[in-house]
C-alpha cells in the first residue's frame, strides 16, 4: 500500500511497532549463517500473472517447490496427503481399492478437501478420510485452534487438501518461488522510494475526531490513515476481543546435516507442539549444521506485548463481532483498513498482495 501510494505522488510514512521491516515475512541469518524466518515459514506461490509480475519488480526470484510432511505413527509422509499415504498406511489390496474409489468418486480432480471426503457416500473413501482426519486433521486442529473442529470455518480445513495422485508438491500454483536475497531484502526494495519514510519501533498515537469523522495521527489530521492492525485494538475492544491464535518458537541448532526429511513437518501426535521447520531446507542452503524451530500454539492475549496475533479464529461469533468493527471503521472518512489483521482473514502472501493492489487502485 505504501509503495502504491508513493508511486501516485503521495508522501507516505510507514510506522512499525517492531524494530524491523517486513512484518511476519522478516528473515535474517542466524549466528550459524542460516537464513531463518523469525515468524514461521513462508513459501511464495500464486496463479496470478499480475502478482507474479509485481513481485519480480523488487528482486530476483528462484524456483522453489515446497514439500511438507506429517509424522503419523512415526512415519513421515508428504502433505498434502497423496497416494503415498494410502500405500503407506494400508495393505496393498485395500490401498488399491481406496485409490480406485477416490478416482471414481472425484474424476478430473487432483485435490479434494478433507471434509468433502468425509461426506462422501463411498465407504472406502470415507474410511480413508476418517483415518486422515483422526490421525492428523483433528489432533492438529485441536492444538492449533483450541476450538472444536465443527465450530471452525470450513475454509481452514480446505487449506490442506487431499491429493488424488502421487505428486508431493504442497501447492499446485503455476508460480512457486523464493526471493533470492530473502524476504527482508524484497520488502526493503518495495520501501525504497523517495516518497516513503519508515519509522521503526514506533507505535503511533491514533485518536478519533467524532465531529469530523476523522482519525487523527499524533493529534494532527492526516489525509489518509492506512491501518493494518487488528480492528478490536483500534476501537478499544468495544465489541469484545477478536480471537487470534499465537505461537511460541523454540529455536534449536544441531551439528548434523539433517534433522527431518522435509523442511516443514507437522507432528499431530506430539503433545504440545504442532510442527517443526528446518530452515536450511527452506530454501536449500549449503551450510554445516542445521537450525530448526518448534512451533507451540497458544491463545493470543492482547495485554501480552511479547505475543503476536497470527491466525484469526474464524467462528460464527468472531465473524459477527468483526462485522461490528468494520461498521465502526466505515464511519471515518480518512481510514482505510487492509491486511490479514485488519481484514480478520487467513491470507496467503499472493492474496494479501493482490488485495492491497486492488484496494490502492480504488482508494487513491
Amino acid at each position: 500500500m505504501a509503495r502504491e501510494c508513493a508511486e501516485k505522488g503521495y508522501a507516505v510514512t510507514v510506522y512499525d511497532r517492531r524494530s524491523h521491516i517486513g512484518g511476519n515475512l522478516y528473515d535474517e541469518r542466524d549466528e550459524h549463517g542460516i537464513l531463518v524466518h523469525r515468524y514461521g515459514p513462508h513459501a511464495f506461490h500464486t496463479n496470478s500473472e499480475r502478482v507474479w509480475s509485481y513481485v519480480r519488480r523488487f528482486g530476483e526470484w528462484v524456483p522453489y517447490t515446497l514439500v511438507c510432511g506429517a509424522s503419523i505413527d512415526g512415519i513421515c509422509v508428504p502433505t498434502a496427503f497423496n497416494f503415498v499415504a494410502v500405500d503407506t498406511f494400508f495393505q496393498p489390496a485395500e490401498a488399491q481399492e481406496i485409490k480406485q474409489h477416490l478416482s471414481a468418486c472425484f474424476p478430473q480432480c487432483s485435490t479434494v478437501p478433507i471434509l468433502e471426503l468425509l461426506d462422501c457416500e463411498d465407504a472406502a473413501v470415507r474410511r480413508y478420510a476418517r483415518f486422515l482426519y483422526e490421525k492428523d486433521y483433528a489432533p492438529y486442529a485441536a492444538k492449533q485452534w483450541a476450538t472444536p473442529p465443527e465450530r471452525l470455518d470450513r475454509s481452514i480445513f480446505s487449506r490442506v487438501p487431499v491429493r488424488l495422485d502421487y505428486r508431493n508438491a504442497y501447492f499446485d500454483d503455476r508460480y512457486q518461488a523464493m526471493p533470492k536475497d530473502g524476504y527482508t531484502a524484497f520488502i526493503a526494495k518495495i520501501l525504497d522510494h523517495p516518497n516513503i519514510r519508515v519509522c521503526l519501533g514506533e507505535q503511533p498515537v491514533l485518536a478519533f475526531d467524532y465531529s469530523e469523522k476523522k482519525i487523527l495521527l499524533q493529534g494532527e489530521e492526516a489525509e489518509r490513515i492506512i491501518y493494518t492492525g487488528a480492528l478490536d485494538d483500534l476501537f478499544n475492544y468495544q465489541h469484545g476481543v477478536l480471537p487470534y491464535r499465537s505461537l511460541r518458537f523454540e529455536w534449536q541448532y544441531e551439528e548434523k546435516d539433517s534433522f527431518q526429511p522435509l523442511p516443514v513437518v507437522a507432528y499431530p501426535e506430539a503433545k504440545s507442539y504442532t510442527r517443526i521447520t528446518e530452515y536450511k531446507k527452506l530454501p536449500p542452503q549449503q551450510v554445516s549444521g542445521t537450525t530448526y524451530a518448534i512451533e507451540y500454539p497458544l491463545p493470543f492475549l492482547p495485554d501480552h506485548s511479547e505475543q503476536e496475533p497470527y491466525y484469526p479464529v474464524l467462528t460464527p461469533e468472531s465473524q459477527a463481532a468483526y462485522r461490528q468493527y468494520t461498521k465502526l471503521a466505515s464511519h471515518y472518512t480518512n481510514l482505510t483498513c487492509c491486511g490479514r489483521l485488519a481484514d480478520f482473514k487467513y491470507y496467503n502472501m499472493d492474496q494479501a498482495i493482490e488485495a492491497a493492489i486492488n484496494l490502492a487502485s480504488v482508494a487513491f
